[in-house]
């Protein structure tokens, strides 16, 4: 639940009311695939994916997929700065240009909070963004959306992405939704699950493994929903929908909390959210650098090295599109992450359809069919956009 998940669902209910659910269920499912076949390469081969490329391909194909990993990891990073600008400008009133110069701060953050047990950490964050949560669930019964429209939303149709920014939104979706260097990271964190290196106990942390994707998932759902569902039905096709989008977003629990209070438990949540995220990035940084290059730096180090690369982009953007674009860049760093996604998913499909490195966990015929088939789609689809861009 990073900005760049809020900003993409946001911006797509205002703009097409609930016509895009379908994309956010899709997004959902095919994240629920590729993260089940990273956690299967990272428990049966014991590699996460970087390394994984680093045995199988030559250097010049590994630098080429090394660098395709760190944009991904800038440009979710790059979400980052923006939701906690957005989010001090929300608590402290400061401009979001100040508010991108703070979140630098971040890494004194990351080594206080180094002692402290992840554990502790992820209560806090849960706790702060199951608040939020909760708040939109109930103003969700109080807008009382067209369930009709919602259910149609979910109706899968080429049509509905030729209209205005609709395939552009829906890419960032996408790209919000199954972030490619998660597939890194997530093939190399299960590897704790496996507890004694016999079958039973691999079949054990498979199946545990897949359960947890799918329910974490299917959660993330919900809320993604949840999100898109209560800004079509606030904002679409009003006075409001040529200008709200995630800088206003909080305006949606006026009508529970008060108009202050809803800016101060959403700016709390959206920080929260971002900082959950920045971690989870450093994380994947770590292991990307690791495993492509066999280059080991301290966590701090890390974190200084993607927050730097993604300030310059950060106040660049706000130069050029002024404090109300913050939205914009959320939902183009997502798309981004979509464009990089084929590069990450093309050599975890090579591997986990190797019977010779994963044995009887190897790919069944109908999961590599419909892996693939997700694969030319998404690919596809970014073609696609960038030729409409350019015609």
């Amino acid at each position: 639940m990073d900005p760049g998940n809020w900003a993409t669902d946001i911006a797509a209910g205002v703009q097409f009311g609930y016509d895009l659910l379908f994309v956010v269920l899709l997004a959902s499912l095919a994240a629920m695939l590729l993260q089940t076949l990273s956690m299967r390469l990272g428990l049966v081969a014991g590699k996460d994916l970087a390394s994984a490329c680093r045995d199988h391909y030559g250097p010049g194909v590994n630098r080429f997929l090394w660098l395709g990993a760190e944009l991904a990891i800038v440009a979710c990073d790059l979400a980052e700065v923006l939701g906690g600008a957005l989010a001090l400008h929300l608590l402290l009133g400061v401009s979001t240009a100040v508010g991108i110069a703070i979140t630098a701060l971040d890494t004194v953050l990351v080594l206080g909070l180094q002692g402290a047990g992840f554990r502790r950490v992820e209560a806090i964050v849960l706790a702060l963004v199951l608040t939020i949560g909760v708040c939109f669930a109930v103003e969700l019964v109080m807008v009382q959306p067209n369930w009709f429209g919602v259910s149609m939303g979910f109706v899968p149709s080429l049509e509905k992405l030729k209209h205005g920014d609709a395939l552009y939104l829906a890419i960032g979706i996408v790209g919000a939704t199954v972030m490619p260097h998660n597939l890194y990271l997530h093939s190399s964190i299960v590897q704790t699950r496996l507890v004694a290196p016999t079958p039973e106990a691999r079949h054990d942390a498979v199946r545990y493994g897949t359960f947890d994707v799918i329910l974490s998932l299917s959660l993330a759902l919900l809320i993604n929903a949840a999100i898109l569902v209560l800004a079509a039905s606030a904002f679409h096709g009003t006075e409001h929908a040529n200008v709200a989008e995630i800088e206003d977003a909080y305006r949606l629990l006026d009508p529970m909390v008060g108009s202050s209070f809803a800016a101060v438990l959403f700016g709390i949540a959206l920080l929260a959210s971002g900082q959950s995220s920045t971690f989870t990035g450093t994380i994947a940084g770590q292991v990307v650098m690791e495993g492509f290059l066999n280059l080991k730096i301290p966590c701090w180090q890390r974190r200084l090295l993607t927050r730097s690369l993604a300030l310059l982009p950060a106040f660049a953007g706000i130069w050029y599109f002024g404090d109300g674009g913050v939205g914009k860049l959320l939902v183009l760093s997502q798309v981004v992450l979509s464009f990089q996604l084929p590069f990450a998913i093309w050599p975890l499909l090579r591997f986990t359809d190797d019977i010779r490195l994963m044995g009887e966990y190897a790919n069944s015929r109908w999961v590599s069919v419909c892996a693939w088939a997700l694969f030319s789609v998404i690919a596809s689809a970014n073609a696609w956009l960038v030729a409409s861009t350019f015609t």
